[in-house]
């Protein structure tokens, strides 16, 4: 799916998620749903505080977390907690954080596995790098080849800080649904191995995000660079 603007991009995304939320409570159950950060997942996050969800009713998992405290600015769980947990009337025991600390982290890691068993959540959003990479799966390296375990953690992030926990490519696709939330031009060739179902994960880990049910791509559209008196210029 195209948009024009990161606007009607979360128009979108919100109308289609608050849709869903209430096709899952009709069935009687909780949704389990998976955050992202990044700037249109935390933009989305904002869109669904004034949305009408009854998250009594929603578990919320995250994909990865940086290796910081839930307080730290640069934590998943802290910006989506800003940006709409606080805001509605969700219990706490509802949030599932991974409980980093700075600090080692196996145990957390381990904590999580249990936690998600063998995952089975109903959404799992997405951001995605400039690379490719989803959560915390970078290309070439071990965390994107795990086939087995639903959380590893990583100590070799190529960005930032190096020490994080993520959701692996099992656990994404053990989602039912997958939804990538894309925003910036110079994210146009990672986006087409995951619209074209083409590239190796390894390479593209993008191409490896795929739901059971439904993968959607929510993405600005792209027009071809126009070049005019030495100047290049990308529009969106």
């Amino acid at each position: 799916m195209s948009f024009n603007d990161l606007a009607s991009l979360l128009d979108a995304a919100t109308s289609r998620f608050t849709a869903l939320m209430s096709d899952i409570h009709a069935e009687g159950r909780a949704a389990r749903v998976v955050f992202t950060g990044g700037t249109a997942g935390i933009a989305l996050l904002e869109r669904l505080a004034d949305e009408d969800i009854d998250w009594s009713r929603v578990e919320v998992f995250f994909g990865d977390e940086r290796n910081v405290p839930a307080d730290h600015p640069d934590s998943n769980e802290g910006q989506a907690r800003a940006a709409l947990l606080s805001k509605v009337d969700i219990p706490e025991e509802n949030i599932h954080g991974y409980g980093l600390d700075g600090g080692p982290m196996d145990a957390a890691v381990q904590r999580y596995r249990e936690l998600i068993g063998d995952g089975g959540f109903d959404l799992h959003l997405l951001g995605m790098g400039g690379e490719g990479h989803i959560n915390s799966l970078f290309p070439h390296t071990d965390a994107v080849r795990e086939r087995d375990a639903m959380v590893v953690a990583v100590t070799d992030s190529p960005k930032p800080p190096a020490e994080r926990a993520t959701l692996t490519l099992p656990a994404v696709q053990s989602a039912d649904r997958v939804w990538l939330l894309v925003s910036g031009a110079e994210k146009a060739e990672a986006a087409s191995h995951a619209s074209d179902g083409a590239g190796a994960a390894d390479d593209w880990p993008v191409a490896g995000a795929i739901g059971r049910k439904e993968t959607v791509l929510f993405g600005l559209r792209v027009k071809k660079c126009v070049r005019n008196r030495g100047f290049s210029r990308i529009d969106l």
